[in-house]
C-alpha cells in the first residue's frame, strides 16, 4: 500500500509547466554578493553575504535594521554563510565552511551553535553544510553536503535522525542543493533534476522533474519558488493541482544571476548578488 501511495503520489507531482507575468517595480538593497535571503512572516528580510561574510537584516523598504558578521571562527562570525533561514522568533545561518549551524533570536542575537564535525557518533556529524530549516515543532534540518543526506536535530542541538542517506533507496540523496520546509512540515530537497519531498519524520512521500540546474528553493506560507541563475518556478502548495508556473519576468533587463526567490505578500522578491528585485503580478 505504501508503495503504491508513492507511486500515485509521484505521478500527482509531475507538474505541468505554465507561465506567469510579473512586472518588476523596484529595488532594495545594496549588496557585495548576497548569497540567500528569506523574509519572517513579521515581513523582516535577512540576507547573507559571502564576500563580506555578513548578515543584513532589513525592512521591506530595504532600510538597514542591523548587521552581524565578518570574517571568522567566534560567535556571530562566519566564513562562507550560504543560507538564512528566518521565523518570528529566530534566524538559522549555514555557515559552510566553519562546518556549523548558528542560530540567533529575530534581532541577530548570537543564541547557540549547532555543530558535531568531531563527534564520535558518526550518524550526527555534517560537514559543509549548505542549507538548514525549522519545522513548527522546533526541529531543525540540516543540509549536509559532505556526506549527502539531511539531519535532523531537536530545538536545543540534540541529534535524532538522519534523513535521505544511502540507505533510502528510490530516496537517497545524490547531489543536493538546498532544502525548504512547508507549513505541514513536509521537507522540499532539490537533487540534481529532481525534488524529494519527505515528511518529519523523514519518509519519502514523493518527488517531481525539474528542467534546467535549480540552486534556490523557498517556501513562504504556501507558495514555493525554484530558480535558476536564469528562471524562477512558483507552485502554489494548497492548490489542488499544483501548477509549477514560469515566472515572466518584464520591465528589466534579464542581464542578472539569480541566487534565491520567494513570494511574500502577493510580491515576487528576486535576490541578486547586488540588490533585492521586487515584482508584482500581471
Amino acid at each position: 500500500m505504501k508503495l503504491l501511495f508513492n507511486i500515485i503520489l509521484f505521478i500527482v507531482l509531475n507538474y505541468f509547466c505554465f507561465a506567469q507575468q510579473f512586472d518588476y517595480k523596484k529595488s532594495i538593497g545594496e549588496f557585495k554578493s548576497a548569497t540567500s535571503f528569506y523574509i519572517n512572516s513579521a515581513g523582516i528580510v535577512f540576507v547573507t553575504d559571502d564576500v563580506t561574510d555578513e548578515v543584513y537584516q532589513l525592512d521591506t523598504l530595504g532600510n538597514l535594521i542591523e548587521s552581524i558578521g565578518g570574517y571568522g571562527w567566534d560567535e556571530s562570525a562566519f566564513d562562507d554563510p550560504v543560507d538564512v533561514f528566518a521565523d518570528p522568533l529566530k534566524v538559522l545561518v549555514a555557515d559552510k565552511n566553519n562546518n556549523r549551524i548558528q542560530r540567533f533570536d529575530k534581532n541577530l542575537n548570537f543564541i547557540f551553535q549547532i555543530y558535531t564535525r568531531d563527534s564520535e557518533n558518526e550518524s550526527e556529524r555534517f560537514g559543509y553544510p549548505v542549507s538548514a530549516v525549522t519545522s513548527n515543532l522546533g526541529d531543525v534540518f540540516i543540509l549536509d553536503s559532505e556526506n549527502k543526506r539531511i539531519l535532523k536535530f531537536d530545538p536545543f542541538g540534540k541529534f535524532i535522525q538522519t534523513i535521505g542517506g544511502y540507505d533510502y533507496g528510490s530516496y537517497t540523496l545524490n547531489n543536493p542543493k538546498k532544502l525548504a520546509i512547508s507549513m505541514a512540515n513536509n521537507i522540499y530537497v532539490i537533487d540534481d533534476d529532481y525534488v524529494y519531498i519527505y515528511d518529519n519524520y523523514g519518509t519519502g512521500l514523493g518527488s517531481f522533474k525539474v528542467v534546467g540546474e535549480m540552486t534556490s528553493i523557498r517556501i513562504i506560507f504556501n507558495w514555493l519558488t525554484l530558480n535558476s541563475k536564469e528562471k524562477v518556478y512558483i507552485i502554489n502548495l494548497r492548490s489542488n493541482d499544483k501548477e509549477l508556473n514560469e515566472a515572466i519576468l518584464s520591465g528589466i533587463d534579464n542581464n542578472f544571476e539569480i541566487m534565491s526567490s520567494l513570494i511574500f505578500n502577493n510580491k515576487l522578491y528576486v535576490l541578486t548578488k547586488k540588490s533585492i528585485l521586487i515584482f508584482t503580478p500581471i
